[in-house]
């Protein structure tokens, strides 16, 4: 089972649903945490794993022997990004925009193009208690966060509870985190930036066929557009989190909602439970 947590705009509580489903979960079910927020992950600070292992993540891009080169261009041709390009009497490449198709390889007549490797980040693997963590860091300046959330999600194990951290927003490191998933959990708050982001991660789950229900963070607030909005795209609401001063003395302290307020954790479990629900009437 894969759940991907996700939500149209950042600060919404995504990560705080995330970890504090995962944690309600154990110790008795096989659990795994997947940070997906490559760029700036921080499920790590309320898990706090113990880290086991620190992998360094590299993707294949191409290198020119320029005295088999007959500058005849076709990899440049051939790639959509414009990563390799042919300039006068030399090939240019730019690694940042590879995607490593390897497309310029296999089109080379003089076979003058070879792969060398270029570094996307870190992963981190860890424990907390029988549940498991992993976390991608993307190096800083790396312009592409998708072919690092991959190889994150490399690291699903098919007979766990996998709960993926996906980044905000809509766009393509997005759809890396939910694609695959058996269900994504949209997140929002009860205001007008909440109601608009969400109706473009909506967009983005349609496209993608996935069920999906929702968890207002902060209920209270606001109006009751969001729910409005909910009910008449039929997206079922889940589980609202109030807006509660103790929830934000814990969070600022790193602290977990279903740890010190133990009658959350029958509610989140609640929530993994609809979740399966509404997983198998959609098959």
């Amino acid at each position: 089972m894969i759940i991907s947590v996700a939500s149209g705009k950042g600060g919404t509580g995504k990560t705080t649903v995330a970890t504090n489903l995962a944690l309600s979960l154990g110790p008795d079910v096989d659990v795994q945490v997947l940070d997906c927020d490559v760029e700036e992950p921080n499920s790590s600070l309320f898990i706090r794993p113990s880290i086991e292992e620190v992998k360094t993540i590299t993707t294949p891009v191409p290198k020119v022997d320029m005295e088999r080169c007959s500058l005849c261009g076709k990899c440049g041709e051939i790639c959509q990004f414009k990563a390799i390009v042919v300039v006068g009497e030399k090939v240019l490449t730019f690694p940042e925009l590879c995607h490593s198709c390897g497309g310029c390889i296999e089109v080379c007549p003089e076979e003058a193009i070879s792969e060398t490797e270029r570094e996307l980040g870190t992963i981190k693997k860890g424990h907390r208690n029988g549940l498991e963590f992993i976390q991608g860091e993307l190096r800083v300046g790396e312009a592409m966060a998708p072919p690092m959330i991959k190889r994150v999600r490399e690291y699903t194990r098919p007979e766990s509870i996998t709960i993926i951290d996906a980044p905000p927003g809509t766009s393509c490191p997005v759809i890396a985190s939910m694609k695959g998933a058996d269900f994504v959990l949209l997140v929002t708050e009860p205001t007008p930036f909440g109601l608009h982001d969400l109706k473009l991660a909506l967009g983005a789950v349609k496209v993608l066929g996935i069920p999906c229900g929702l968890v207002i963070n902060r209920s209270g607030i606001g109006n009751n557009d969001v729910e409005k909005y909910a009910r008449e795209e039929g997206v079922p609401l889940l589980l609202e989190i109030p807006l509660d001063r103790r929830f934000a003395e814990a969070y600022s302290r790193g602290d977990m909602i279903v740890e010190q307020f133990p009658d959350w954790k029958e509610r989140f479990r609640d929530l993994y439970n609809k979740i399966i629900e509404l997983s198998s009437s959609e098959d």
